[in-house]
């Protein structure tokens, strides 16, 4: 491992107090707050090529952190949008207790994974941007292009995919 990426995340790290003290403000709770700080972490690492070096690395962590908080308060009301009235049991509580064949699950992961990866880094990365909750605007700033491109590699992203999956919606078009 390169001493310059162990030192970037001993830096990460010596932030972790201040942003607990900050998720906490957010979520109100412990584990909540911790959760929050560890996907903050997460995502900083995974993310760490496109932090600029002599930027404020502290700024840049609350920014992901609050982006994050957002993004899973976003996923959480569309959640509570899909419960049905009379039980309060969400859609996707009742899915995921039904049978299914776990072999044709893992297929089907494996496939969208290589997928994924057949797309190259230009849709890749603004497609899983999206995917993760950011906004075009959001995407655009990061990447510094203008957002009718961020627009356009997401939709190409999109059909490519679709193209590349279609056995499964044809699977699904038959049941």
């Amino acid at each position: 491992m390169k001493t310059a990426s162990l030192d970037f995340n001993n830096q990460l790290f010596s932030f972790k107090n201040s942003l607990q003290g900050f998720a906490y403000s957010l979520t109100r709770n412990e584990e909540d707050a911790a959760d929050l700080v560890q996907d903050t972490l997460l995502k900083a690492i995974r993310y760490a090529q496109s932090f600029e070096e002599g930027t404020n690395l502290q700024g840049w962590l609350f920014i992901i952190l609050k982006n994050t908080f957002i993004n899973n308060y976003r996923r959480k009301s569309k959640m509570k949008s899909y419960m049905d009235g009379v039980g309060g049991t969400a859609i996707n509580d009742i899915q995921g207790n039904l049978a299914y064949n776990a072999g044709e699950s893992n297929c089907s992961i494996d496939d969208i994974h290589k997928a994924l990866n057949s797309l190259s880094r230009d849709y890749y990365y603004p497609f899983i941007k999206y995917f993760e909750g950011y906004k075009y605007h959001e995407i655009a700033e990061e990447l510094n292009i203008p957002i009718g491109t961020v627009k356009t590699r997401i939709h190409v992203a999109r059909q490519l995919l679709k193209k590349n999956l279609k056995m499964y919606s044809d699977l699904i078009g038959k049941k």
